[in-house]
Parts: C-alpha cells; sequence; structure tokens
C-alpha cells in the first residue's frame, strides 16, 4: 500500500520537477511509533497487540489523522494512510499535517471492555506525541464516538481536561454535529460538481457501492435522497443488487436490525465482489484499500470512480481504468469531507466554545474539487495527479516559509 501511495506521489513530483532532496523530505515521516500493548482479557489472561502512530509532516499544522483497529494495521499501512492525510488535508486547505495509526486486533472478537482495555493502554504509550497541538486523532475503520469518548478521557486523565486531543467524539461529549455523515456527504459533494461539468445531476446517474459501513450508507442514503439510483451495494456478508433501484431507506432499516446487507428482500443476492462490477454510471468503492485491481479492473462498467475509501485502486488499476477513458475522483479529494468536519469539531473545542450553528462543509469541498479540476484541465492531467500536484505545492511551500528555504524551491511550486 505504501508503494501505491508514493508511486502516485512520483507522478506529480516528476511533473513539478522536484529534486531527489525535497522528494525524500516529502516521503519521509517525522515520526515512527511502534508500542506493545499488553493488557487483560475478561477471563483473565494477557491479550498482546501492536499499535502504531506514524506522523508524516506537520509543515501545515497539528497533524491529524484516524486510528484504525484491523488485524492487518502494520507499519506500512500507518505510513501509508499518514502520507495520504498529508495531502488531503492540503487539499481542501485546512491547517493540518497528516499522520494515521492505529492498532492490530480484530474488534469483533474483543469484548467492550477489553477494547477499552486496549484503548487506554494506547493511549498510556502515545500520550506524549498526541495532543490539541500535536497530532489529533480521530475514528476510522471499526473505530468511532465510544473510541474516541475513551481516548479523550484517558489522556485528559495526564494532561487535564482536553477535548481537543480526538475528533470525532459524541456531540455530548464535544463533538461536532454532522460528523458521522460528514464523508459520505463529501463523496456526494464532489460527485455532484463533476457532474454538473458534465451537465447532468445526481438523478441521472446509476450507482454502486462496495462496503457499506459508516462512509458507504451515508452516501447512499444522500444520494439516494438526491435522486440517484443506487443499483448495487455490498458489504463483508456479500452484495445485493436491484437494477431498477435499491430502497435504501428500508435497507437502512434492515442493516440496522440484522447487522449487514444479506438478506435483504428488496434485491437480489450477488457475490461482494460482483457489485464492483455491476453495471452502472457511478462506482464507489468505500471499503478497505486496493478493492481494485489489474486483475479485476477491466471488468468495471463504471464511467465514474469516486474513492470513498483511502487508497481503493491500486496503480495498474487506475492506469487501465484511465486508458479506458474512466474518471477517477481521487481519496484525497473525495472522502476529505470526515477531516473537514473535524477541523470544526477541533476549532471549537480548543475555543472552549460551542457554535450556535451547524457549519457546512459543502463550501470546503467544492472550492477543493474545483481547484483539482482546474489545475487537472491546465496541465492535460488525471484528476488524481492533480489532487497531489495541488497537495505537494501547499506542503512545500508551507515548510519553505518556515525554514527560509523559499530560494531552494523550483519556480513550478511558486505560480
Amino acid at each position: 500500500m505504501l508503494e501505491t501511495t508514493n508511486q502516485f506521489f512520483e507522478r506529480a513530483a516528476n511533473h513539478l520537477e522536484l529534486s531527489p532532496q525535497l522528494r525524500t523530505m516529502l516521503e519521509t515521516p517525522n515520526r515512527v511509533v511502534r508500542v506493545e500493548i499488553i493488557t487483560e482479557a475478561d477471563d483473565g489472561s494477557l491479550l498482546h497487540h501492536l499499535g502504531f502512530r506514524v506522523q508524516h509532516s506537520g509543515a501545515r499544522g497539528p497533524m491529524k489523522g484516524g486510528l484504525r483497529y484491523h488485524p492487518t494495521m502494520d507499519e506500512d499501512h500507518a505510513a501509508s494512510l499518514a502520507s495520504l492525510m498529508t495531502w488531503k488535508n492540503a487539499v481542501v486547505n485546512i491547517p493540518y499535517g497528516g499522520a494515521k495509526g492505529g492498532i492490530n486486533c480484530d474488534p469483533s472478537q474483543l469484548s467492550e471492555p477489553e477494547l477499552y482495555r486496549i484503548t487506554t493502554t494506547f493511549v498510556e504509550l502515545i500520550k506524549e506525541i498526541i495532543g490539541p497541538t500535536l497530532d489529533i486523532p480521530a475514528p476510522d475503520v471499526n473505530t468511532n464516538a465510544q473510541t474516541m469518548a475513551w481516548i479523550m478521557d484517558a489522556y485528559s486523565k495526564f494532561h487535564g481536561f482536553s477535548p481537543g486531543v480526538v475528533t470525532g467524539k459524541p456531540v455530548d461529549l464535544f463533538g461536532s454535529l454532522g460528523r458521522e455523515e460528514a464523508t459520505g456527504r463529501g463523496v456526494m459533494y464532489v460527485l455532484e460538481e463533476f457532474l454538473a461539468s458534465q451537465e447532468r445531476k445526481l438523478a441521472d446517474v446509476s450507482v454502486a457501492i462496495q462496503g457499506f459501513g459508516n462512509v458507504g450508507s451515508n452516501a447512499a442514503r444522500l444520494i439516494a435522497a438526491a435522486g440517484a439510483s443506487v443499483v448495487a451495494v455490498s458489504d463483508i456478508s456479500g452484495g445485493i443488487a436491484n437494477d431498477k433501484g435499491i430502497d435504501i431507506p428500508a435497507l437502512l432499516e434492515w442493516v440496522g436490525a440484522n447487522g449487514v446487507v444479506s438478506g435483504f428482500p428488496g434485491a437480489d443476492a450477488v457475490d461482494g465482489a460482483e457489485v464492483l462490477a455491476f453495471p452502472c454510471d457511478v462506482l464507489i468503492p468505500a471499503a478497505l484499500e486496493e478493492a481494485i485491481t489489474r486483475d479485476n479492473a477491466d471488468a468495471v462498467q463504471a464511467d465514474i470512480i469516486v474513492e470513498a475509501a483511502n487508497s481503493p485502486l491500486t496503480v495498474e488499476a487506475h492506469d487501465i481504468l484511465a486508458a479506458r477513458g474512466v474518471t477517477v475522483i481521487p481519496d484525497i479529494l473525495a472522502n476529505a469531507g470526515g477531516v473537514t468536519v473535524s477541523y470544526f469539531e477541533w476549532s471549537q473545542n480548543i475555543q472552549q466554545y460551542r457554535w450556535e450553528e451547524e457549519h457546512v462543509i459543502d463550501k470546503i469541498l467544492r472550492r477543493a474539487y474545483h481547484d483539482v479540476a482546474g489545475l487537472a484541465q491546465k496541465h492535460g492531467i488525471d484528476l488524481r495527479t492533480a489532487a497531489f500536484i495541488l497537495g505537494i505545492k501547499r506542503v512545500l511551500r508551507a515548510a519553505s516559509l518556515r525554514r527560509s528555504a523559499r530560494q531552494a524551491l523550483p519556480a513550478s511550486l511558486l505560480s
């Protein structure tokens, strides 16, 4: 996964004609931390897990990025995702750097008390390198508002009342309105802007969504409410499809009662992998990374892919689809809604103040889309390369101003 991120970075770096020194500076994380987490299981035995936090760049502000609880979590995943966070925050132009981390555990095999002990022990081990002005974690795969509440409480025991140490907290514990649906809402906004550039609307398209967790389910709900026809959905249990459109409110009710999409009576059962290849206008991969590879890219029938997940396409898959004329709206733009709302939550927390009105993300995401699309059109490049170029420019400008090194930058970064 880290190799994929770095290859996309290199393409943008080549376009900008960056020196080897600048490339090394931008690709190398500021700090990599691995900790041993030893906790007690409910039966009295000992549990052993590894925790990771990679802090990629703080040039543009405190580092920001989620915490993922997953058996495959390792340093490589954390490093790749931290790098993506640096570029994502720069693309939407919010004052954060990038970080990411997590624990190599399987929450489905752990009780809530066990998860609590694992989480709070992790905080004790990294409490000196996170904080409201240092590094601010947030939810990611298999973590949620409750996890963030535990982290805030554990951190505050050492540093005093510190709601700004994490975002994505419950609203009753200084969280922000709209955080749960923010990433899915951002996916809808950037898709709307792309369709508008083609004089189309959401009501004109059919959509398939791989992944029906927080991001996928909210994207489905919002996109369907705006008129799009969601024709296929998948999760860990498999897939469902209805070429006439799935009743998304009914599906959400079904998943709330049953936990998975499988068995939903309003659609046909299909293999989960078939959803990626289902006939549709728009495909939204909203699960884990590398869902589309060179082995299945040719089967994709959508003309538009919106990357709601982080790094869902490999480099080879991206190139195969681009050669066919498929538009890919990249992850560092498409799924930036969550961190944008996190910025508003953090701003409220550090001011010790709750805004009376809900601050929305539509202007920020729509502006970011047009910044990226304008750059892509100007240089005749794809949206992903344009997004990386935009992010790299903003990070390097900030870094050079802080280090009195502006004269070392190529002219391409100063325009």
